[in-house]
């Protein structure tokens, strides 16, 4: 068989594809998964001869977990992680996930960790013991993923952000900063700059350094920036420089920072779904704040008020003109461009604050640029390539 008409088989699927190529073996199989998923009316099914479709319209958890199984033996991770989210959209999985067989089958993601918590409320406690060990791997996962770089960035950040006109040693100096303080001083018959003044890093202190308040969002539509935000939060309270407080919210306000040792407690301690309410969360948050002047303050919400919007942007303003500095996060997740309100996000940039979408990847970047206190949006544009609110 010509191998791009296989292949064209199995992108179209069905019997009238027009390719005239009929498959076999595995290939069959194949075909059979994704027809059980993607096929408009067929039946589809498993290498056993179920239809997973028909397991997902009414059937039983065991069916459904032999086609995780099959799909998982066909293709990638990357894809299998598609095609679950897939399935729990188009056949209405969302009920078998509260059976402990149906979890031990899937493939863990960030996906499926938010549909779990959405179903957190619900779920009967056998489930909730599987679907915590999901929860569990996808996190580990992540902190070796994130952890090393988020750390490596922020302290050193931290450090260049420790300026000190006394260095101790040569290799403290910031000769850039150094040259630029000194350009009046430049001889231009020896071409070269007299430093008069040093400018240099200070040593590490071991006393705080910033405060970092997360203020996440736990509406439906933000279930990865949920799982990306906990991670994080975990991550930023490990190190000794930050003081980090994590919040979150709907139309309440919960504070988590004492669970910001385990982010799987943290997860479990948030309750996906509901409706918003910016303003309440960022009147908790500013009596959070006891160092204006070096707190970071990052909102990660799609910015749809169901609180008092006037109030919300004055808070803001008020914020920023105490010396903390807002960043507001449209999403944390590898999704591209998110969905929010752009007429809050055009006030917001108005006031000075960026808004944005940003990739967990680039968080460990962002942290630095926010503690250097950098131009956050010039920043954005040129490393994420976003267009700011």
């Amino acid at each position: 068989m010509d191998e791009r008409l296989r292949r064209w088989r199995l992108v179209l699927g069905g019997d009238a594809d027009g390719t005239g190529c009929e498959l076999g073996g595995d290939d069959a199989r194949m075909d059979a998964t994704l027809a059980a998923l993607y096929n408009s009316g067929g039946s589809g099914g498993s290498s056993g001869g179920d239809s997973a479709r028909g397991a997902g319209l009414g059937g039983s958890a065991p069916r459904v977990a032999r086609w995780l199984g099959d799909i998982r033996s066909y293709f990638p991770s990357t894809v299998v992680q598609v095609m679950q989210k897939d399935a729990i959209e188009r056949l209405n999985l969302t009920r078998l996930l509260l059976e402990p067989e149906m979890l031990e089958a899937v493939e863990p993601d960030v996906h499926l960790v938010g549909t779990l918590l959405s179903l957190n409320r619900v779920m009967p406690e056998t489930a909730r013991r599987s679907a915590r060990e999901v929860v569990r791997k996808v996190v580990a996962d992540l902190e070796r993923r994130l952890a090393q770089r988020t750390r490596a960035a922020v302290t050193g950040a931290l450090d260049r952000s420790a300026r000190t006109h006394r260095p101790r040693r040569a290799a403290d100096i910031d000769w850039d900063r150094t040259i630029r303080t000194n350009l009046k001083n430049y001889l231009p018959d020896r071409g070269t700059v007299v430093p008069s003044r040093l400018v240099g890093y200070a040593r590490r202190q071991q006393a705080i350094v910033r405060e970092v308040t997360l203020c996440i969002d736990q509406s439906g539509s933000m279930a990865a920036s949920v799982v990306y935000s906990s991670v994080f939060g975990a991550v930023l309270a490990s190190m000794r420089s930050l003081r980090t407080s994590l919040v979150v919210f709907d139309t309440s306000v919960v504070d988590l920072t004492d669970q910001l040792h385990d982010p799987v407690e943290l997860l479990f301690g948030t309750q996906l779904g509901g409706g918003t309410d910016i303003n309440r969360a960022i009147a908790y948050c500013q009596g959070l704040i006891t160092r204006p002047a070096n707190s970071i303050f990052i909102l990660i919400s799609d910015l749809y008020e169901g609180g008092v919007r006037e109030e919300m942007l004055r808070r803001v303003a008020a914020m920023t003109a105490a010396g903390v500095q807002v960043i507001v996060l449209l999403a944390l997740s590898d999704e591209g461009q998110p969905h929010y309100d752009r007429d809050n996000a055009e006030a917001l940039a108005a006031l000075g604050v960026p808004a944005f979408a940003c990739t967990p990847d680039a968080f460990p970047g962002l942290m630095a640029a926010a503690i250097e206190r950098r131009d956050i949006a010039a920043w954005a544009e040129r490393t994420l390539a976003v267009r700011t609110g």
